[in-house]
């Protein structure tokens, strides 16, 4: 049997698919159904129950399950521990953070170690899904909690200072209690969020009239005038149309950490980018405090 037949049964198996699966090996969805017919046929044995809601194991399939992932796990710590002894400064580097996170303060940090380090190339994908540092779906990921998988190594990164925006052409002060104001703030699956518990509790009169999972879009609604928004302030500083109404009661600020595997702590890449992050985490927390 070949890994990469491994690969496609485990793909098919945690998304369901054929398309999700297609996704995350990097292969179209027209070659994973030929790959998993071939490994069928090969084995003897149906692994799947197709239907309207998709890929399901079958009884066999949900046999042959776990030495696959056992067969993954080898793989990986195979491909982790090559990659840990590259100390040159070359190669890719899978970078994972939030979508405003990434845009606002890595992507410029990625231009400028690029332009350091013309023989490595960046990868980084904003998303909230928390990707696995063990099967490489990343090699550093950025996040506003603390990782608890147990092989991660991890530091808290740096720390974050939100403030409450409104429109710049909004004017008056505030009702007390929020009374007939409108409220942009996460959605319902992060209603547990620091700030929007410190929205409610600041605004116990007010609604909630649009949420979403991105805080570049809340950005935009606040500046666009649909209500105020509790923001980091990297992000909403700097972006026209948006006003910090100061408060003698602040939003509750955020820490970042950052994790990789410990089988990348000696790869040159990594190592160096770190250090280039925490520099430039280090200068943007001095420039806040003055």
């Amino acid at each position: 049997m070949e890994w990469s037949d491994v690969k496609v049964f485990l793909a098919i198996a945690r998304a369901g698919t054929l398309g999700g699966a297609a996704r995350q090996v990097g292969l179209t969805q027209p070659t994973m159904g030929r790959r998993l017919r071939a490994l069928e046929d090969a084995l003897g044995q149906r692994l799947f129950q197709r239907g309207s809601a998709g890929f399901v194991l079958s009884e066999e399939g949900q046999a042959m399950l776990p030495h696959a992932q056992r067969i993954e796990d080898e793989a990986l710590a195979i491909e982790r521990r090559l990659a840990g002894g590259e100390v040159a400064l070359s190669g890719l580097l899978r970078i994972s953070s939030s979508d405003w996170f990434g845009v606002h303060l890595l992507a410029p940090w990625c231009a400028e170690f690029m332009a350091l380090h013309p023989d490595v190339a960046i990868e980084l994908v904003t998303d909230t899904r928390l990707f696995s540092l063990a099967r490489r779906e990343a090699d550093l990921v950025f996040r506003i909690a603390p990782f608890r998988e147990a092989e991660v190594v991890q530091r808290r990164f740096m720390h974050l200072d939100y403030a409450l925006y409104a429109a710049r052409g909004r004017r008056g002060a505030l009702p007390r209690r929020g009374k007939g104001l409108r409220l942009v703030t996460m959605d319902a699956a992060f209603e547990d969020m620091p700030d929007v518990a410190w929205l409610k509790r600041a605004f116990p009169e007010a609604h909630a009239v649009f949420g979403s999972n991105s805080r570049e879009a809340q950005a935009r609604l606040c500046a666009a005038g649909a209500g105020v928004a509790v923001l980091p302030r990297v992000l909403a500083d700097t972006m026209p149309g948006l006003r910090r109404i100061e408060r003698a009661d602040p939003p509750p600020g955020r820490e970042v950490w950052v994790g990789y595997h410990p089988d990348l702590r000696n790869t040159g890449r990594l190592r160096a980018f770190l250090d280039h992050a925490v520099e430039r985490a280090g200068q943007h927390a001095a420039r806040a405090a003055a």
